[in-house]
């Protein structure tokens, strides 16, 4: 039996928190997905759990911790040192080889199993990190060989796909989750909660957008507040 809802592949990081408040603001039955799949930390499964309990959204965690030990990554493996950046030549070290693929067809049997048709995933290609399986093409040939191998018709919703940094903290203030996105998530790379370390790209990323966001609804509210008084 299909039911009305969406199973978030959810991290309790900025993307995938400002996603889950997305999910459901549009559907009756939000469900939540994280994964434990080796990572240094587990700080980040800490804050997932934390806020869907306070969301009062059913959260489910799935130990896909293989996928450490048959890719290297920076995130995974405590012995390499962390890319800053992007080389000009291949991926960065932060890249976890088959992460989202794995993540994705987890989801869509747990969602199968509990009638959900629709999956919620909150990779953007506007601010993909140098990361393969953020692109939107990615997605697409995904959802379908999904359909395919499972006979079914998942749609896997990309809120965040074209939006940069920036406008997904003004789309987490839009559904008023601004304060929780910016205390609560695990964003960074070092498992620091909120603005993190502050030196990992991760956090960077997310600071510049944050600066940009702020700076943005300053401008707005001043042009507001001028043409008020001049009302």
């Amino acid at each position: 039996m299909v039911v009305s809802g969406a199973l978030v592949v959810f991290s309790g990081g900025q993307d995938s928190t400002t996603c889950l408040f997305w999910a459901r603001e549009r559907f009756e039955n939000v469900r939540a997905l994280s994964f434990f799949y080796g990572q240094k930390h587990r700080h980040e499964l800490d804050a997932a759990r934390a806020i869907a309990e306070e969301a009062k959204i059913p959260l489910d965690v799935q130990d896909v911790s293989f996928i450490s030990r048959i890719g290297r990554s920076s995130l995974t493996d405590a012995s390499m040192t962390m890319d800053r950046e992007k080389p000009q030549d291949g991926w960065p070290n932060t890249f976890v080889p088959g992460r989202n693929m794995f993540f994705l067809g987890v989801a869509a049997v747990c969602a199968r199993e509990q009638g959900i048709r629709d999956i919620v995933t909150g990779v953007s290609q506007t601010d993909f990190s140098g990361y393969p399986d953020c692109r939107d093409t990615f997605i697409r040939s995904m959802n379908v060989t999904l359909n395919l191998a499972m006979a079914e018709e998942f749609v896997i919703h990309t809120p965040l796909m074209w939006l940069d940094k920036a406008q997904t903290w003004e789309l987490a203030d839009r559904l008023g989750v601004f304060e929780l996105v910016r205390t609560r998530t695990v964003t960074c790379y070092n498992g620091i909660a909120g603005d993190g370390c502050g030196q990992c790209p991760s956090c960077i990323l997310r600071r510049q957008g944050l600066e940009r966001y702020l700076e943005k609804k300053r401008k707005a509210e001043s042009l507001s507040a001028g043409e008020q008084r001049h009302a």
